[in-house]
């Protein structure tokens, strides 16, 4: 397998990162201004809840949650926290919140914040608050204008990682990724684009393409997922060696057709290759049970100790 080794020179680390990212279609600035409204604040059991609308992209607003433990000072660990799919076009952020039906008892702001960490989700294009259109007349007018879904996606998740090292109550220095399904995809993607993921948490789709494509799954994933080109370039392995040597937890059902064992066992070995060649074999871990698409109890007790050492 080419272009792997996690140890190679940087800058052929960076111009994979920029080869990836090219890969996303006509993208923003990444230099444009961010603005922020806060709608308002809320104190809940246990945290507080701010309400905000951010201009991360300059196309259409973006509603966030932020979360942080009641009466909390100084500059605390944070986790960028992306929702699911699931079909469920107007849960989005509230996921973070709410929880969902495949999410672990309780929801992630109450679990996070309850060990000391800050958290931010915000709605991706065509969830929440942004669900104004379909999920596939958003794709292809996207498409007719040289733009990608996921490419949109990754780019304002990008956008949010600018605006949390901003912020004074936020420790730049110790922000993870977490995230399920859709929200999985997404903190590997962003973990390997930006190296200020300190720890990256997917939950239930660390797919290996090819194995997706070998047990006849494609439709598995919604229309965002599908990125023009992507397999002349990279492989999963090859995306997710992008992070190391940074921390990285993957959990993952046998039984779940989103991510085929077979594909499993194959981004696993490369991915110890890739960490034991950079001298941090244990910073790669992947863990599996033999259950469907979804958060057990056994996950988050795993989870959440991975945090604790890592962040």
């Amino acid at each position: 397998m080419k272009n792997l080794s996690a140890n190679q020179a940087p800058r052929s680390v960076d111009a994979r990162r920029s080869e990836l990212y090219s890969l996303l279609g006509e993208l923003p600035p990444r230099n444009r201004r961010i603005t922020v409204k806060t709608v308002s604040i809320e104190q809940r059991a246990g945290y507080t809840l701010e309400k905000l609308v951010l201009d991360l992209n300059g196309l259409e607003p973006v509603p966030a949650y932020f979360v942080k433990p009641a009466n909390a000072r100084g500059k605390l660990p944070t986790i960028l926290y992306h929702h699911a799919h699931g079909g469920d076009y107007k849960l989005g952020k509230d996921e973070l919140i709410a929880g969902r039906s495949l999410i672990y008892k309780p929801p992630y702001a109450e679990a996070l914040t309850s060990m000391g960490y800050a958290a931010l989700c915000a709605d991706t294009w065509v969830f929440g608050e942004r669900s104004t259109r379909t999920e596939m007349d958003t794709f292809k007018e996207m498409l007719w204008k040289g733009r990608i879904l996921w490419g949109m996606m990754v780019y304002d998740s990008l956008r949010a990682m600018d605006y949390l090292v901003s912020r004074p109550d936020v420790d730049a220095n110790r922000i993870g990724t977490l995230g399920l399904s859709m929200g999985s995809t997404m903190a590997w993607w962003l973990a390997a684009l930006d190296e200020r993921v300190r720890i990256c948490v997917d939950i239930c789709c660390l797919t290996d393409f090819d194995a997706l494509m070998e047990i006849n799954n494609l439709k598995g994933h919604g229309i965002y997922y599908y990125v023009p080109s992507l397999l002349k370039h990279f492989t999963t392995s090859q995306i997710n060696a992008l992070i190391a040597p940074r921390p990285h937890l993957s959990l993952a059902g046998n039984l779940d057709d989103l991510t085929p064992p077979k594909g499993l066992e194959r981004v696993d070995a490369d991915l110890k290759r890739v960490y034991a060649e950079a001298g941090a074999p244990q910073a790669w871990k992947l863990l599996r049970w033999d259950v469907d698409h979804g958060e057990t109890g056994e996950m988050r007790q795993a989870i959440l100790p991975f945090l604790k050492e890592h962040l």
